[in-house]
């Protein structure tokens, strides 16, 4: 099979962090090749490793520009001959950084995210086994064709259905709906099944600047607040209770902005769908896919909220966006 090229693009993050002594906390210092270092079994793996020290930031403050720029980096690394790619960043966005890449990555090489939520400074800190295994499943030839992914702690999980489902604990990666898409363990890649059909939006980005923005529903609102960021945005995400539903009073707001800007319904939950006609009374999501709304499906507010922000860059107008959530959402 010959040997593997994998490129690792470091962001920052918990993974990458040291004390600073002038703070006493811990701030994004390592540098890709330090990151490395500190993990000597990678020298026995049959892999060549490129390394690129991209951005030093904790993972709260990357941004689209940032995340733009990684995706052509990543584009040009494979067509350099890379075989795969890891990631490493900061915990907090890992699942939107994943998932905001698989969308944007067409291509069968596997892109690897990963990262640490104990810093280098703690003791058993889970950055060198996370990055090791990640380099493992990025010239895996059992990841070809699943776009992004999110490993840490030895599970694999596809960037669609990955949430950080706890603040502190070294196990927070979790996909509720489907479990890890499988596990590593004697240095190999290990599928708990076929991989799923994937679908992208790779294209050109002519309205980079898009504001999209993301509305939670919560018990007593009377939709005021919801109204401001409406007509503050070019794209909305509501984050409904349950399936799908809202409190009466956001009903004529949010037909209003529906038809002006696209308005995805999505779930505050982040496990299960948005239905489509079980309940029918003001607010519910019958109610809304009627008024305009585009139903969220699957997807979690978080990814939703990506999904519409490339579309919208992408100029879609509304029908290509609702068909693209039908694809993508399903």
């Amino acid at each position: 099979m010959g040997t593997k090229a994998v490129a690792i693009l470091s962001l920052g993050g918990t993974i990458a962090m040291t004390a600073d002594p002038a703070t006493g906390g811990v701030v994004p210092a390592l540098s890709a090749h330090d990151l490395l270092a500190a993990v000597p079994a990678l020298q026995s793996l049959d892999v060549e490793l490129r390394v690129h020290d991209f951005r030093r930031l904790p993972s709260a403050s990357l941004g689209f520009d940032d995340l733009s720029a990684l995706a052509d980096a990543l584009a040009d690394a494979f067509r350099s001959g890379c075989d795969g790619a890891v990631v490493t960043q900061g915990t907090d966005t890992i699942e939107e950084t994943a998932y905001l890449l698989d969308l944007l990555h067409p291509g069968e090489q596997p892109i690897v995210v990963t990262g640490a939520m104990r810093n280098p400074t703690l003791p058993g800190a889970d950055g060198p086994a996370n990055i090791h295994a990640a380099v493992i499943a990025a010239a895996a030839p059992e990841l070809r064709g699943a776009g992004a992914v999110v490993v840490l702690g030895d599970e694999i999980h596809a960037a669609r259905t990955v949430r950080k489902s706890h603040t502190t604990s070294p196990a927070a990666f979790t996909s509720p709906a489907t479990g890890p898409l499988g596990r590593l363990y004697e240095g190999r890649v290990h599928l708990h099944g076929p991989l799923a059909a994937r679908t992208t939006f790779a294209g050109p980005m002519i309205r980079p600047a898009a504001r999209v923005g993301l509305y939670t529903a919560t018990l007593g609102d009377d939709g005021a607040l919801l109204a401001a960021m409406a007509e503050a945005c070019d794209g909305l995400v509501v984050a409904a209770f349950g399936v799908g539903h809202v409190p009466e009073d956001f009903v004529a707001v949010l037909e209003r902005a529906a038809a002006r800007i696209p308005v995805v319904l999505a779930s505050r939950i982040g496990n299960g769908p948005v239905l489509e006609g079980t309940y029918g009374f003001p607010g519910s999501e019958k109610d809304l896919l009627a008024r305009g709304l585009i139903r969220g499906g699957h997807l979690d507010a978080y990814k939703a909220r990506l999904l519409l922000h490339v579309l919208l860059g992408q100029g879609r107008n509304r029908d290509e966006t609702a068909a693209a959530f039908a694809l993508a959402a399903h």
